[in-house]
């Protein structure tokens, strides 16, 4: 069965928990390890954080979206902003690489993404926003051989 949930909300640095705990909450129902519910969260963290600092530079007018889709095993985080979007993606996707040195940024957003994530897809454009799609399937079912 599928599930989805969806909040707007201004691009503003308080949010970014906001963002964590519902997506976090709506996740737990699929009952995931604590590792992977962590992980999870930071994803969004990490996603919403890029659209706040990078999309609109806390520009509270900005707004970022969150959609979380449940369906069996498998959790879809899709974080959207319609900000300054990103000029090339492979630099960005880059470990250490930020735009922002001045904020003392660690460039391992998207990094930390893929780490966590079975799959990560950005797409974006200099003015148009970016959407970051990450996936994950639940370990509980996968089979583990010795």
């Amino acid at each position: 069965m599928k599930n989805e949930m969806k909040i707007q909300f201004s691009a503003l640095s308080q949010n970014e928990s906001f963002a964590r705990v519902s997506a976090g909450a709506f996740i737990a129902q699929l009952d995931p390890t604590m590792d992977e519910l962590t992980e999870m969260k930071t994803v969004v963290s990490e996603a919403v954080t890029n659209a706040i600092i990078h999309g609109y530079d806390e520009n509270p007018a900005g707004t970022v979206y969150l959609n979380v889709v449940l369906e069996e095993d498998t959790v879809a985080i899709i974080i959207h902003d319609d900000g300054g979007g990103i000029g090339d993606i492979e630099q960005a996707r880059e470990p250490l690489f930020t735009s922002k040195p001045e904020l003392e940024r660690s460039g391992m957003g998207f990094t930390i993404m893929e780490n966590f994530m079975d799959e990560v897809n950005i797409t974006s454009a200099d003015g148009t926003g970016t959407t970051v799609y990450a996936r994950k399937q639940l370990s509980r079912n996968k089979v583990f051989s010795h």
